[in-house]
């Protein structure tokens, strides 16, 4: 089973209550970790319906109990699995991303790594679920906003650092291909389209996104810093904050 440590205090640190709540706050993300890591496989190949709460206790070795205790229901737990498997993509689209040294190649790369996975269809899921139980949706809504900044900030960087021109902003840009990801993918599911082709489409629709700058070219991309103030130096090269 789990570790002890989520139900009883550690041995030797009875008398600083700093330590056992310390030890007692890492041995429940440990616990909820694993709940997550278990439970991700099983709601992908079966859904929700087709999941039992004591398969998920089963598949991570634990209680039950440590389910409702941690995301009180299935549903709940069946939320927070899509949204951090969709962070995670996230993740992985932009490390495979990092060896462009084109536009053209830097969403090639995205749309690859997006395409390979199922796990916008099954934060799509998710997103159905919320529909009915609005008690979730600011989970949702919370993934949504940091798929979205962490997108922007990532091809902000990319654009600065091959000195590409982007055609759009950062924050648009992210938008839009994640917007055009769900579509293509929701829709090739349906249709039964393989991977190649949910790919091929990703691409065509989101035709060019950024250009190799010419000599002489000063216009600068909208870079989002630490603070959420957007710094634009404008093509005739004054700046504005």
């Amino acid at each position: 089973m789990v570790d002890k440590a989520v139900q009883e205090p550690f041995e030797g640190m009875e008398g600083d209550p700093k330590h056992v709540a310390r030890a007692t706050r890492s041995a429940g993300r440990k616990t909820r970790s694993l709940l997550l890591d278990a439970a991700s496989p099983l709601f992908r190949e079966r859904g929700l319906s087709g999941t039992s709460i004591t398969d998920i206790a089963a598949a991570a070795d634990a209680f039950p109990s440590q389910i409702t205790y941690y995301f009180r229901t299935k549903e709940a737990l069946f939320v927070e699995c899509a949204c951090r498997d969709l962070l995670y993509l996230a993740r992985a689209t932009e490390q495979a991303a990092l060896k462009a040294r084109t536009p053209r190649e830097y969403t090639h790369a995205l749309a690859e790594t997006v395409t390979a996975s199922d796990s916008i269809a099954f934060f799509a899921e998710a997103l159905t679920l919320t529909r009915r139980r609005q008690d979730l949706a600011p989970l949702v809504e919370r993934t949504i906003e940091r798929l979205h900044s962490e997108g922007a900030r990532a091809y902000a960087s990319q654009v600065v650092r091959h000195g590409w021109r982007s055609l759009r902003a950062p924050d648009e840009s992210s938008r839009r291909f994640w917007a055009v990801a769900v579509g293509v993918i929701l829709e090739g599911y349906a249709m039964g389209r393989s991977p190649d082709q949910l790919c091929a489409e990703m691409l065509r629709v989101l035709g060019e996104q950024a250009t190799t700058k010419t000599v002489g070219d000063v216009t600068r991309l909208r870079v989002v810093d630490d603070n959420n103030a957007s710094v634009l130096d404008s093509p005739d090269g004054e700046t504005s904050s």
